[in-house]
């Protein structure tokens, strides 16, 4: 029966990649994902545009640019774990749902800043952040788009359409009917995609001024519903 000694005792895998261990390309790899990170930080506060700022959300990019350095320079070294890292994430699930598509972006990013710091790109995920940095902060805040709104009204008679009709279309741009409902026997519900003019809401007032309109309401719309 062999025994054990005092140096068999510390022959094990554990100390033997811990002499592998770079402390100090650890340290440059998690500072500059954090730099990164504070980057990503900013961009997504200046270019934010939806209807509530989530800080939490972007306190997220930050840590995910950090969590994902360290996991590519523990699995870089090694094949096996590696592996058995792709299978253990590949039974993760989001339960948190994404309204805004820029969010995606935004994840997206933080990964990759994550993936090439942990991996030693330092020179690319900063030359790429910096190019990505510019052109949402380009293209978000100096390119105007105009979204469409969601205007919505009830009304008691089904004769009241043609003045809806003329007073919608003599006040927007542009209008679509996206749908027509009974509520109930003798209430209506109307849905027009409306561009309006200069943000002039004042035709609201001329509908809900018709007799027979119960209520008038208007919705930003972006392709999800927003109050």
């Amino acid at each position: 029966m062999e025994t054990l000694n005092f140096n068999d005792i510390f022959k094990s895998s554990i100390l033997e990649k811990t002499t592998s261990f770079s402390v100090v390309d650890s340290i440059i790899g998690l500072l500059s994902a954090f730099i990164l990170g504070l980057l990503i930080y900013m961009v997504y506060k200046k270019t934010f545009s939806g209807v509530i700022y989530s800080h939490t959300f972007n306190i997220s990019l930050i840590v995910m640019s950090l969590a994902t350095a360290l996991v590519i320079m523990g699995i870089s070294s090694n094949v096996l774990l590696s592996l058995g890292m792709v299978g253990a994430l590949s039974i993760v699930r989001f339960r948190t749902p994404i309204k805004d598509p820029m969010d995606i972006v935004y994840l997206f990013w933080a990964i990759i800043v994550g993936i090439l710091c942990g991996a030693g790109f330092i020179p690319l995920a900063v030359l790429g952040s910096i190019f990505i940095g510019l052109i949402l902060i380009l293209f978000v805040n100096k390119i105007k788009v105009e979204n469409p709104y969601l205007l919505v009204v009830r009304y008691d008679e089904k004769s009241i359409e043609s003045s809806l009709e003329h007073i919608v279309a003599g006040h927007v741009t542009k209008h679509t009917v996206k749908s027509r409902s009974v509520v109930h026997s003798n209430n209506f519900e109307i849905t027009y995609e409306v561009r309006i003019k200069d943000d002039n809401t004042s035709f609201l007032n001329s509908i809900s001024d018709i007799n027979g309109v119960q209520s008038a309401v208007m919705l930003s719309y972006d392709g999800n519903f927003t109050a």
